[in-house]
């Protein structure tokens, strides 16, 4: 029997609470990462009363925490099933019922299936019976999980609990866009103020009056500010006083003279709006008065929508806050120094914003995708299933790449995921961009990849020269720039005719005047012969010449390839020794285009060597690749010499994408199992399974990061990453869906392979 499900236990929407929220983003962050391959049910929290609550589909269960007995009534159900394989249960000391919330431990002992603890409060110092209860509750739980570090430390130094069975995985937040914050205010009706704001179900632990009582100073010298106070009173204060707290801060608000700087959004805001209002805010004020207080997912939301913090000295604040990425008061209920420091960071707005893009650089690790991929390898221990943990197929975005491109082509880099004018052009990306977009409309026939694809194409054709050669580097206003006269362009050509000819082999649904187009340029750059010395480009040219072939048999042009394809056997001759099936003494970048271009080179020619080797070098540059279920390719800070120790940090996506698209053919040639196995590791390297187990693909704007560092992703998203995050997609789309690949026209060889 499959054991595939985890049932969580907690507060859940339509609740009003931190921790159902928290549940529902890390539920709904689970459920878009692994689909139906890791299910998640839910058990609902109640405090006794709203025991009608009209829930989603995904809570199957309800327990109201003052009742022993319901605890006990859930526990015997949940016995007599045996598809859960774990209970992850959301802790907070005033949730569980009874004592310290001791009716937990008896739900525990009565339960018979593993369970782990999310403990999203740890205080210091415990008395005799919260030592207990917590003890208690790690003899009967797998694991414990928290929040924050300090959290660790109490739970292993305070409570002496096992630190085998701590992990920490920290709060949660949402990817957003960087948004430029001006655009936003003026939407809001803030366009011509400084922007303040502290969000979250309010209650007294917010401490809003310490906030409230530095506005007069910062107010004489900024009068523009103005301070937003977002979010419900907690539903539990309500119950117990009504709006009290509101009302006293609204009095003070007018006491001190400052209402009119004063707005509060007495709503519970749908989550666009929220991260939208923390965008544009220009400084974030945390002012908790409670120096335990473990965790603020408030603060994380704050830091990961670019606002930069001040922040009382929680411990959270400690991990998260530095002088780079705000300002960590000294000390509590201090009005002057939330003033000093509002003034302090409003006075140097580059200030601001500087720390404002740090912390969202940082806080970017933290995202509920990557939470996601936490709480699964802890899962997976205890699930038992006959097919493997798969990630779930994001949908295809093509937002970023439309961002990228003007009407003359797809500009360089991008700061994050802004588009940046100063980097330029390339024929590198233009090349691969047209290729992308020609994948998409075969697959998909969506019109708008033939506007983008003809962009460009025109691209190409303009760098074009009167040799049949290729610029590669343009500025923003279209000038060819003088780095062409600088480095090789080899490469850049070798991806021009990839290109083209990628164009020319399936012309179902294009425009004539694009096939003419295409095909003029490509015979321009083909000429009489190709005279290339870089290994790469021969191989990119193969590609394209293969392509090609396919439209418009060439004698010419089957002798172009054999004597491309005999140039690099014979280099792999020179080089290769014992266990060395390398054309090189070292493997640099694109190394798969090699192997792969060998490839192509037999079905052109159906000689045998060609495929022989081939498979030969492809084998062993995958022996270097995959390992311990992921792929490892050659890191861009330092080449791996076979005389050297290779180094393991420092991946592209472009390595992982050519990879894909090799492994893509070579199955589609062999139809060896091994090659579509490899193909679906590697794609899963995008979703997570990389050594950070983070995410490479943006799925607010079907990104893709630029690099996976040794401690870090770099989540600038330039056009190559995008580019071959997307391609990569669309071949893995027909992998993990089960369909036959149909992106690669590839006709029959004579020569049967096993």
């Amino acid at each position: 029997m499959e054991k595939r499900k985890i049932l969580m236990i907690t507060s859940y929407p339509p609740r009003e609470c931190g921790i159902a929220t928290f549940s529902r983003d890390l539920v709904s962050a689970i459920h878009k990462s692994f689909g139906t391959s890791l299910e998640i049910e839910v058990c609902a929290l109640e405090n006794g009363c709203n025991l009608d609550r009209d829930y989603p589909p995904e809570v199957s269960y309800m327990i109201n925490a003052p009742e022993l007995d319901s605890f006990f009534s859930v526990a015997d159900k949940l016995n007599e099933r045996s598809d859960i394989g774990m209970v992850c249960i959301q802790h907070e000391f005033g949730l569980y019922g009874g004592e310290y919330g001791s009716h937990l431990v008896a739900f525990l002992l009565r339960l018979n299936i593993p369970a782990c603890c999310v403990f999203h409060t740890v205080l210091p110092r415990p008395d005799e019976k919260r030592l207990k209860l917590v003890n208690a509750l790690e003899d009967l739980s797998e694991k414990m999980i928290v929040l924050t570090q300090k959290s660790a430390d109490i739970l292993q130094e305070d409570y002496r609990v096992n630190p085998e069975k701590v992990c920490v995985i920290p709060h949660g937040t949402h990817i957003v866009l960087w948004k430029r914050k001006q655009e936003l205010k003026a939407r809001y009706g803030f366009r011509h103020n400084r922007v303040l704001s502290t969000f979250g179900l309010l209650s007294e632990n917010k401490n809003v009056e310490t906030a409230l009582r530095a506005l007069p100073e910062v107010l004489r010298h900024f009068p523009d500010t103005v301070y937003l106070i977002l979010g419900k009173t907690h539903p539990e204060v309500v119950k117990k006083e009504g709006e009290k707290y509101r009302n006293y801060l609204e009095e003070l608000a007018e006491e001190l003279g400052i209402s009119k700087s004063v707005e509060f959004i007495n709503e519970y805001l749908p989550l666009p709006v929220l991260l939208e209002y923390l965008t544009l805010t220009d400084a974030y004020i945390f002012s908790s008065k409670d120096p335990h207080q473990a965790v603020s997912g408030t603060f994380a939301y704050a830091m990961s929508c670019g606002s930069p913090v001040i922040s009382t000295p929680i411990p959270h604040a400690k991990e998260c806050l530095d002088p780079a990425t705000g300002i960590l008061l000294e000390d509590f209920d201090k009005p002057v120094q939330i003033s000093e420091a509002l003034i302090n960071l409003l006075s140097q707005p580059m200030l601001g914003i500087k720390m404002g893009r740090n912390a969202f650089s940082k806080m970017r690790a933290n995202s509920w995708e990557n939470a996601a991929i936490a709480y699964s390898h802890i899962f997976q221990e205890y699930l038992r299933y006959d097919s493997p943990l798969e990630f779930q197929l994001p949908p295809i975005k093509t937002d970023h790449i439309e961002d990228m491109t003007t009407d003359f082509g797809m500009l360089q880099f991008s700061q994050f995921c802004e588009p940046d004018p100063a980097s330029g052009y390339t024929l590198d990306d233009n090349a691969r961009a047209l290729v992308a977009m020609l994948m998409y409309f075969r697959l998909h026939r969506k019109a708008k990849a033939l506007r983008l694809a003809a962009i460009y194409l025109n691209f190409i054709e303009y760098c074009q020269q009167s040799d049949g050669g290729f610029f590669n580097y343009l500025n923003y206003g279209g000038h060819f720039t003088p780095q062409n006269a600088e480095v090789n362009l080899e490469d850049s050509n070798g991806r021009a005719i990839w290109a083209l000819g990628y164009l020319l082999a399936d012309t179902e649904g294009l425009p004539e005047e694009m096939i003419r187009q295409a095909e003029d340029c490509l015979k321009r750059a083909i000429q009489s012969d190709i005279q290339f010395t870089s290994p790469r480009a021969i191989g990119f040219a193969l590609k394209g010449i293969y392509y090609y072939l396919q439209a418009k048999p060439n004698v010419q042009l089957d002798a172009i390839a054999t004597s491309l394809a005999d140039e690099l056997l014979r280099i792999y001759h020179i080089t290769a020794w014992h266990n060395w099936e390398w054309f090189e003494d070292y493997l640099t970048y694109a190394n798969p285009i090699l192997p792969e271009a060998l490839m192509y080179a037999w079905l052109i020619t159906k000689n045998k060597k060609y495929q022989e080797i081939a498979e030969i070098t492809f084998d062993f540059l995958l022996s270097h690749y995959f390992m311990k279920g992921q792929i490892k390719v050659i890191s861009n800070d330092g080449w791996f010499d076979k005389r050297n120790k290779r180094s393991l940090h420092g991946e592209q996506p472009i390595e992982v994408a050519y990879t894909i698209f090799s492994l893509d053919l070579f199955y589609q040639v062999t139809r060896k199992k091994k090659f579509a196995d490899q193909l679906k590791v590697a794609f899963s390297w995008f979703l997570g399974n990389n050594h950070l187990k983070q995410i490479m693909y943006n799925p607010a704007n079907g990104a893709c990061y630029d690099g996976l560092e040794k401690n870090n992703v770099n989540i600038n998203q330039g056009a190559e990453s995008g580019l071959c995050y997307f391609m990569a997609r669309l071949i893995a789309e027909q992998y993990l869906k089960n369909v036959t690949p149909k992106h690669t026209p590839i006709f029959t060889p004579s020569i049967s392979v096993s």
